[in-house]
């Protein structure tokens, strides 16, 4: 456990780092509208995941549950730099990236409960929900299988002259499987329009990276394919939000795909609230990464620097615990499927 957490520790430190690299003074102002946006974003996904846990424990909501909080800076600063028509794909904790995309929380909830009004109309449950109205392609409880999803999508959008961004989502376990590096590199030679997202949280459940890789940045393995790569503070979304900027803008410009790394961490187990209660980390080095939680460093900094009031801020939780409130009650209103609807959109080869 002591060599877990040095581990854990380092990835913090190398995490803070990558925050605090020299800028300019205009690089550093953020206008009041982004971190309205961002604030907002990370927020509805705080609430939502912290709802939809209570759900899971109280027994109302079938299946598995991999909950996004801690990682909320990353979905809100890669979504506020894209287009309504760029598209993204997601992993089995992909509740953040749909809510940031834009996918309805009665939509959302619903799908949880698994009734038909629900995103997939009741059957994709938590780990498949996808809108393809909005750009989202599909939460996957597949590790690494919504990579090469992005990357047909960038290549689509190529092959019919469009200027749409594609974006995978994956944690760092995931650039251990095949489809990661075939996806890396076909991107790479064809240069697609396609980003490359590591939420790296430190962990492929319950298995520490310094256990499964010898890296200890995952944005190394990017050079192998001729891509760039930046490292960032996943806990700082504005840090985010810029590196998405860069990347998704040259993307568009035609010049290939790149991958960031986020830093950041998961505050709950691999699976639900109480997880297994598989002790595989500490108490303390989930309290060190809770103390740069990013919703409370981007509240510090808009007090700060005038950019919203405490007043305003406050006002964005409550508007959305009132929306979460209606939503859940909407999904448990919902009809569940009807039996004789088992076959409809199912298809055989």
């Amino acid at each position: 456990m002591a060599q877990r957490a040095s581990s854990q520790r380092a990835s913090r430190k190398s995490a803070e780092a990558a925050s605090k690299k020299p800028a300019d003074a205009a690089a550093d102002q953020v206008s009041a509208q982004l971190v309205r946006d961002l604030h907002e974003r990370m927020v509805r996904i705080r609430l939502f995941e912290t709802e939809a846990g209570k759900l899971m424990e109280a027994g109302k909501l079938p299946g598995f549950l991999h909950l996004y909080v801690g990682q909320e800076a990353v979905a809100a600063g890669v979504m506020a730099a894209l287009r309504d028509d760029d598209q993204i794909t997601s992993t089995h904790r992909g509740h953040g990236h749909a809510v940031a995309k834009g996918v309805g929380f009665r939509e959302m909830y619903a799908e949880l409960y698994g009734r038909v009004t629900g995103a997939c109309l009741g059957r994709g449950g938590s780990m498949h929900i996808n809108d393809v109205g909005v750009g989202m392609l599909g939460a996957n409880g597949i590790v690494g299988a919504g990579i090469p999803i992005a990357v047909g999508a960038a290549f689509a959008a190529r092959y019919k002259g469009e200027d749409s961004v594609a974006v995978s989502f994956f944690g760092d376990g995931a650039t251990n499987i095949g489809t990661f590096h075939e996806a890396a590199n076909m991107a790479a030679v064809l240069r697609l329009p396609v980003l490359f997202v590591c939420e790296n949280n430190g962990y492929a459940e319950f298995t520490p990276q310094s256990r499964h890789m010898l890296l200890t940045d995952v944005a190394d393995r990017a050079a192998a394919y001729g891509m760039p790569s930046v490292i960032v503070d996943g806990m700082d979304a504005v840090a985010v939000h810029r590196a998405a900027v860069e990347a998704v803008e040259r993307a568009r410009r035609g010049e290939g795909p790149m991958m960031i790394e986020a830093k950041t961490y998961r505050y709950y187990d691999h699976q639900g609230v109480k997880g297994l209660r598989h002790p595989y980390r500490s108490q303390e080095e989930v309290d060190e990464w809770k103390a740069r939680d990013a919703i409370d460093l981007l509240e510090a900094r808009a007090v700060a620097d005038g950019t919203a009031t405490r007043a305003e801020l406050d006002a964005t939780w409550q508007r959305t615990r009132d929306e979460i409130a209606e939503a859940i009650a909407y999904a448990e209103a919902s009809p569940l499927p009807d039996t004789a609807d088992l076959l409809l959109n199912v298809y055989s080869g």
